[in-house]
């Protein structure tokens, strides 16, 4: 699920759009999901934000329903410059994440279980903060492999 080749340093996007259409290309390039993917994620973001507010700064967790995806993959982008996202569940909320954790899940159950995992990892300030903060993939990938792997 996650992979070093799917996770982006310093990311600069001019705005919401780019950065999930940047991430979600990512997944298509790396064939893991189909071409419809990129649209689709674009679609429920307008209709479901997906920005949430944590403990170190705000994170946003693009994804879409499992019929565009192929193979089960994450994809993580720290943000060279945060864009604004809507709040998931009140979307006259703009927020501004600093980090995206793109989801490609083929099977809702398993979404579920990692959207719980990701949630308790927004309320732990020193990960956030040490994911932001990482200078290679290889150190985002080892702290994130626990969490997504629990």
């Amino acid at each position: 699920m996650l992979s070093k080749d799917l996770i982006r340093l310093n990311l600069d996007v001019k705005n919401r759009e780019d950065a999930i259409r940047t991430l979600a290309e990512d997944f298509v390039k790396a064939g893991v999901v189909k071409e419809s993917f990129v649209d689709a994620v674009l679609e429920r973001e307008k209709k479901s934000p997906t920005a949430l507010p944590a403990v170190a700064y705000d994170v946003a967790i693009p994804h879409t329903v499992s019929a565009h995806v192929l193979t089960p993959a994450m994809n993580v982008a720290v943000l060279k410059h945060p864009v604004e996202f809507q709040q998931m569940g009140s979307p006259d909320i703009t927020l501004h994440p600093q980090v995206l954790f793109m989801l490609a899940i083929s099977d809702p159950k398993d979404q579920l279980t990692l959207l719980r995992r990701i949630m308790k990892m927004l309320q732990n300030k020193e990960l956030l903060n040490r994911i932001r903060d990482a200078k290679t993939k290889d150190e985002i990938y080892d702290l994130l492999k626990p969490v997504v792997e629990e």
